[in-house]
């Protein structure tokens, strides 16, 4: 047994062996990997082993992708048949607003290369005839998808791995981490059989290594806790039933071959052959989320009570759906554990404030993911980053205010939400409200239907009393639309306020506070009372952070972030703080998101609003362009309200943002409206904003800026000052050009806007894809912003974006087509 490895990989399900190959293939062959059992005991045992690739997550797209060609390449190397089963996946659709969905799906699946077909009702009836198709409006067919047994891939992949060098050690139980100096110590006992449990010896051992990777599944909580950290990866109740033969089904097979998967999303179930019968594999309402607490040691390849009265509805649809299978009885049925996350997406990335530690856990879709979340993460490890962005998969998307109560809620109703249609402006509901700012209950009256942002409530659009926005919800232009539409003229013509509280707000002071900014990020930095934006980079000279920087002081600076992104930017700016100390300097980074509240103000008539609330000697020269001009910040009081004001507008308007106690929110709130209302002010959303920003070719960090471009792909080259040196900047030089960040005026559906996951195609071929969509109030048609090959970056360059099964023209065009010159940001009066 190795008692040093550069990795130690812990939890030997699929996404594990797969973590332990991957590190090993890219060249780390000193890994060791520990099971606490054998390989596949926990939730990868008892999965159905579907691979289902269409996903409207690009990044996760990418990942499912990965791992169903990897799959079909494992035999080969190790000489396991992985039991890959490639008879395609159907997803049916009962209802127009299901076909919309799988048209988002398709515009995804067409930007990674994923091949699909359409399908009439009338030709599923012919091809699979076994399938009642009289309620069906159409579906989608995946060919090259279909599914795999999970004990076998596991053990393909862990055998590639030793192949590869790894060791592999089972019934090891790790009971703690230890850091000592530039080493995690991965402290363990074996487990032996007592009394038919699985129970830990006096036989303890120690590895030291580099690097660790977590990959525990329904551990992970527990697994977290031991270095300080709570992550919301909690498991919840599935059940699946396995019926008898079906004998209509073997008669159909004797000249067809296997059965393909059938998804009848409506009814909320999978369903796909076993030995001549069907799996059932339901996702109901009221299935409870298990092991809050951590889960009990004599679990092991266990099971739940059956509760199949929860999913008789799914059982008789399916009957209704396959009609023989009426005549098969029932077999087996299984009531496992699989995991989940708030947001469905995996945790996968470096775990907060500890140093070389990576979780890859809360996998709900192990199988299909564990393949590429092996590949992209050891990119990560042993890279520096992926050549896809992970962000959306990065475990410090949730902060520290997510506990346990939080998780079981949200992990349940993302468990209910599988099957139900996922509107590109879905908000779910479940734990909300829970971080307000204080004038939630003021905008709530005023009309505002809110949606979240790192868990703060936030305004989405404003709309009438009685109004109802889950029904309003739609993958065209829901009943909201309208309202948006208003808010956007609204900011434009007069002027706008938005709530901006949700920000991430952070103090970067001391001695070493102006160095060490001025390397982690690649502009210059601002004089004393001035603004800059600048980005802070990856190792691969990719973008990482989007940062607003207010300078202060000489070594004071009030730094300003993405509001999704609070825990994730604090992670990284401790940590590189830290690094930098010894050489630069002291320099203090604290969290300051909760102490301010934000409101941005924004229109030609912004300046007229703040002039009768101003407390000045002389309000009526106070916010001209010579006292107050754009990209500076003063400190002004409103009322009874001290604010940190900033001249810059997220809308490309004359505007500011009003940074203020959050205390004293509600007071400046109820001065703004009074004030504004004689200037025709409208409250406004993060709708209209997001249509707003996007007239001005403003870019948004998490859509249009990741880890995927760099700087100058992202067409922010006035952003960068190459005459200093900064964090990234040989990587990101010697990177090149592979895309180019572009807007686009499109020539849409009347009733539809882009949501910013459409492929951009010219002459049929895949050529780019939309990273942003919406409507331009100034231009009267749709927009986006996205990338393409850099020869088709030319302004005027002709492309077509599909857009719910069709190809619209779109037109590249110069950036910021509204108002090029800045005139509205800079008026004076």
């Amino acid at each position: 047994m190795r008692t040093h490895a550069r990795a130690v990989v812990v939890g030997g399900g699929a996404v594990g062996a797969s973590i332990a190959y991957h590190l090993a293939k890219a060249g780390w062959t000193d890994v060791v990997l520990l099971e606490r059992d054998e390989l596949t005991s926990g939730s990868t045992w008892h999965a159905a082993g579907l691979l289902p690739l269409f996903n409207m997550s690009y990044a996760t797209s990418h990942i499912h992708d990965y791992s169903v060609k990897f799959y079909k390449e494992l035999e080969a190397e190790t000489g396991l048949d992985a039991g890959f089963s490639v008879v395609g996946n159907l997803r049916m659709a009962q209802t127009d607003a299901r076909m919309d969905e799988y048209a988002l799906y398709a515009a995804t699946a067409e930007s990674v290369g994923i091949p699909f077909e359409w399908l009439t009702p009338k030709e599923i009836g012919a091809r699979w005839p076994l399938v009642r198709t009289d309620d069906l409006k159409g579906a989608i067919f995946h060919p090259t998808d279909g599914y795999i047994n999970p004990a076998d891939v596991t053990q393909a992949m862990a055998k590639g791995a030793r192949q590869r060098g790894v060791e592999i050690i089972r019934r090891a139980h790790v009971t703690g981490f230890e850091r000592r100096g530039d080493e995690w110590v991965v402290k363990a006992a074996k487990m032996v059989e007592k009394g038919g449990n699985l129970v830990t010896s006096d036989e303890t051992f120690e590895i030291a290594c580099e690097h660790v990777v977590t990959a525990t599944g329904n551990h992970a909580q527990a697994t977290a806790a031991m270095v300080g950290c709570y992550i919301p990866a909690m498991p919840v109740e599935h059940q699946y039933i396995v019926t008898e033969p079906d004998p209509a089904l073997l008669e159909w097979r004797k000249a067809n071959g296997e059965h393909p998967v059938l998804r009848d999303a409506d009814a909320k179930w999978y369903v796909r052959e076993e030995r001549g019968g069907w799996i059932l594999g339901p996702y109901e309402r009221g299935a409870p989320a298990r092991f809050q607490f951590g889960v009990p040691e004599t679990f092991r390849a266990d099971l739940f009570p059956l509760d199949l009265e929860r999913i008789e509805t799914e059982y008789l649809s399916m009957i209704h759906r396959l009609p023989s299978s009426e005549n098969a009885g029932l077999k087996d049925d299984f009531n496992g554990p699989i995991c989940y996350t708030p947001d469905g997406n995996p945790l996968v990335g470096p775990a907060p404030g500890v140093e070389n530690f990576w979780f890859a856990e809360g996998f709900s879709f192990g199988i299909t993911a564990a393949g590429g979340t092996g590949h992209y993460l050891a990119q990560v490890m042993t890279e520096g980053e992926a050549e896809i962005d992970m962000w959306s998969l990065d475990p410090r998307r949730y902060g520290r205010w997510v506990n346990r109560e939080y998780a079981r809620r949200k992990n349940e109703e993302c468990y209910e939400h599988v099957f139900i249609l996922h509107h590109a402006d879905e908000e779910r509901e479940a734990a909300r409200p829970l971080r307000t700012a204080p004038c939630y209950e003021r905008m709530k009256a005023a009309g505002a239907q809110f949606g979240q942002v790192n868990g703060w409530e936030r305004p989405n659009y404003f709309a009438p009393e009685g109004f109802d926005d889950h029904a309003s919800r739609s993958f065209r232009r829901g009943g909201w639309w309208k309202y948006a539409v208003e808010e956007a003229k609204a900011a434009r013509e007069r002027a706008g306020l938005f709530d901006a509280t949700a920000f991430t707000k952070h103090r970067i002071a001391g001695p070493g506070a102006t160095a060490f900014l001025d390397w982690l990020t690649c502009n210059k930095l601002p004089r004393i009372g001035r603004i800059n934006l600048t980005y802070g980079l990856t190792e691969a000279g990719t973008i990482r952070t989007e940062l607003t920087i207010v300078r202060e002081g000489e070594d004071e600076y009030y730094v300003v972030t993405a509001g999704a992104a609070q825990a994730y930017d604090h992670d990284w700016l401790v940590k590189e703080a830290a690094a930098k100390r010894a050489d630069l300097g002291w320099i203090e980074v604290q969290d300051v998101t909760s102490q301010w509240g934000v409101f941005a103000l924004a229109g030609p008539r912004a300046r007229d609003i703040l002039k009768e609330i101003i407390v000045d000697a002389d309000p009526a020269t106070a916010l001209t362009n010579k006292a107050f001009p754009w990209l500076s910040a003063k400190n002004i009081d409103l009322g009874m309200v001290p604010v940190k004001a900033i001249r810059v507008a997220y809308t490309g308007e004359l505007g500011w943002e009003l940074h203020h106690p959050i205390e004293m929110q509600n007071h400046l709130f109820d001065l703004l409206v009074a004030a504004g209302a004689k200037h025709g002010m409208k409250l406004c959303g993060a709708r209209a904003q997001n249509w707003l920003r996007q007239e001005k070719s403003y870019r948004a960090f998490g859509s249009d800026l990741g880890r995927d471009a760099t700087p100058l792909e992202a067409g922010l080259d006035r952003f960068v000052d190459m005459e200093k040196v900064f964090r990234g900047k040989e990587a990101m030089a010697a990177t090149g050009v592979r895309a180019r960040c572009v807007t686009l005026l499109i020539d849409g559906p009347e009733d539809a806007d882009p949501w910013g996951r459409e492929a951009l195609s010219l002459d049929g071929e895949t050529v780019g894809r939309l990273t942003s969509g919406g409507y331009s109030v100034h231009f009267g048609k749709q927009i986006g912003i996205g990338y393409v090959r850099p020869d088709l970056a030319a302004v005027g360059t002709k492309l077509k974006v599909s857009m719910f099964r069709a190809l619209w023209d779109a037109e590249v065009v110069e950036d910021s087509p509204y108002d090029p010159t800045n005139a509205a940001i800079r008026m004076n009066g």
